[in-house]
């Protein structure tokens, strides 16, 4: 299997290639694995232009036709399983299991979107709540916002974008979608679905561009929504330039796990080990900071050592590997600038953390002070801190101690620990019995403080992509 020479970007729902000036490397290879088509301001411009033509025509079609659109891409999408698959291995560096687990979410997320798409409904409401508004009644429904914009990251090219793309369908919303310039295939591969199907013209456009020249998704005033999935320095700066539009954003974390003794250790590291260290650690929710009670701090700490220089890293297209390269080598370089910089504060390094190019060895390091970037900041590499606790409360209080607040994981078997960190954690989601890591794309998805504002999946982003329409009937 092998990525086509080049790809076109798509306007209104038309591919076009007017150039091939976007170089998709191979992660892994660091080679040129195929070239892009490179949208300029005017294509981003008749774009957007015909998504606001198509907004009236593709609001007034019935919910069985979106419903059928969706359902024809969840076909596609099995069809193309494996060559989805193989695309995201090399754009994104993904190992090949890790990448048949994204397409497998992109199916669920459009099968969602189509069950979602003809419930979307309203309220019949009570007017007559005192004498004066005897003999109205009220009742209102959703309607699509109009055209959406969307940015969507390079982690997660095929299944976050999906989260925008597929939910703008349900609604009745067209968009323009700018995905990373570092990982467009999997958007593209989604345009050429979308484009064998009916869709009115300028239902959709997804066009790579340079950032610099991207400001139009964020600034114009003809897009009234804009959903962003990214770093939160870039999402706030796109927050502050929006003007009137609907903002969503998805932003990034620290996420952390309480381990309490009365859980089975073997299992939790088992967990562990995947949440922190799948993906290469490149995921908002990914296990950054592990607090283990001090009655299980040693035995969970030899454990998830043993546990994690098992890892095998290398060749994300090789069967066997887990671990594969980090989306640039500036990133790793980043990340190991980071572990040294924690030792040298007094943490000690357990294992992992060799460079080789892109690659990174999975690293777990204790006694890491707290103004360390690894702790208070988002590392999104294979690396974690493991710091010990005596007390439950004094655990969730450092869980809280974080600019982040997106999911959180508490290994307990005591109900009332449990309710305590779903009242006190201050984070959007909180996973009992698992990593943070976890999550099933019908849930709600989205966090609070820097790491965003609204939600995702399916059900929640449609809520964002439509208003509520009111009519009142007065019988005389």
């Amino acid at each position: 299997m092998a990525l086509r020479e080049s790809y076109p970007y798509f306007v209104g729902g038309r591919a076009e290639a007017p150039n091939c000036d976007l170089p998709v490397t191979n992660k892994y290879t660091g080679q040129v694995a195929t070239r892009v088509a490179l949208a300029d301001a005017d294509a981003i411009d008749r774009a957007i232009a015909a998504s606001v033509t198509a907004a009236a025509a593709f609001a007034a079609w019935p919910a069985y036709r979106r419903q059928e659109v969706l359902l024809h891409a969840v076909g596609r999408f099995r069809e193309r399983f494996e060559e989805l698959a193989y695309a995201l291995s090399v754009e994104a560096g993904k190992p090949i299991r890790d990448a048949r687990g994204e397409v497998t979410r992109l199916i669920d997320t459009f099968r969602v979107a189509s069950e979602e798409s003809v419930r979307i409904g309203g309220e019949v409401m009570t007017l007559d709540i005192s004498a004066r508004a005897r003999g109205y009644r009220g009742m209102y429904r959703r309607v699509p916002v109009g055209p959406c914009s969307f940015i969507s990251p390079f982690n997660f090219p095929l299944n976050l974008a999906a989260h925008k793309v597929a939910a703008a369908l349900a609604a009745g919303c067209p968009f323009v979608l700018k995905p990373a310039s570092l990982t467009p295939i999997g958007a593209l591969l989604i345009g050429e679905v979308l484009a064998e199907t009916d869709l009115p013209f300028g239902t959709f456009s997804i066009l790579p561009c340079a950032r610099g020249g991207a400001g139009a998704f964020t600034r114009d005033d003809r897009l009234k929504l804009l959903s962003f999935t990214g770093s939160p320095e870039v999402g706030w700066e796109l927050k502050r330039n929006a003007g009137k539009k609907k903002v969503v954003l998805e932003l990034g974390g620290n996420a952390a796990v309480i381990v309490e003794p009365d859980w089975d250790l073997e299992d939790a590291v088992t967990r562990i080990a995947f949440g922190a260290f799948y993906q290469s650690g490149q995921s908002c929710i990914s296990v950054q900071r592990i607090f283990a009670h001090d009655s299980i701090y040693e035995a969970l700490r030899a454990r998830l050592v043993e546990r994690t220089e098992q890892l095998v890293c290398g060749d994300p297209l090789d069967e066997a590997t887990f671990i594969g390269p980090l989306i640039s080598e500036k990133e790793a370089e980043r990340v190991a600038t980071w572990i040294a910089s924690a030792q040298r504060a007094g943490a000690r390094l357990l294992c992992g953390g060799q460079q080789r190019g892109a690659l990174l060895t999975p690293a777990l390091l204790e006694d890491v002070p707290v103004t360390e970037p690894l702790v208070c900041d988002e590392a999104f590499g294979p690396v974690a801190v493991l710091s010990r606790y005596s007390d439950y409360d004094q655990a969730l209080e450092q869980v809280n101690a974080s600019p982040y607040g997106l999911q959180a994981g508490v290994f307990t078997r005591d109900l009332y620990k449990a309710q305590a960190a779903w009242d006190r954690l201050e984070v959007g989601g909180v996973v009992i019995g698992d990593v943070p890591s976890f999550r099933v794309d019908n849930m709600p998805y989205g966090g609070v403080k820097d790491s965003g504002l609204g939600r995702e999946g399916v059900r929640w982003a449609i809520e964002d992509m439509t208003e509520i329409r009111l009519l009142v009937v007065r019988t005389p």
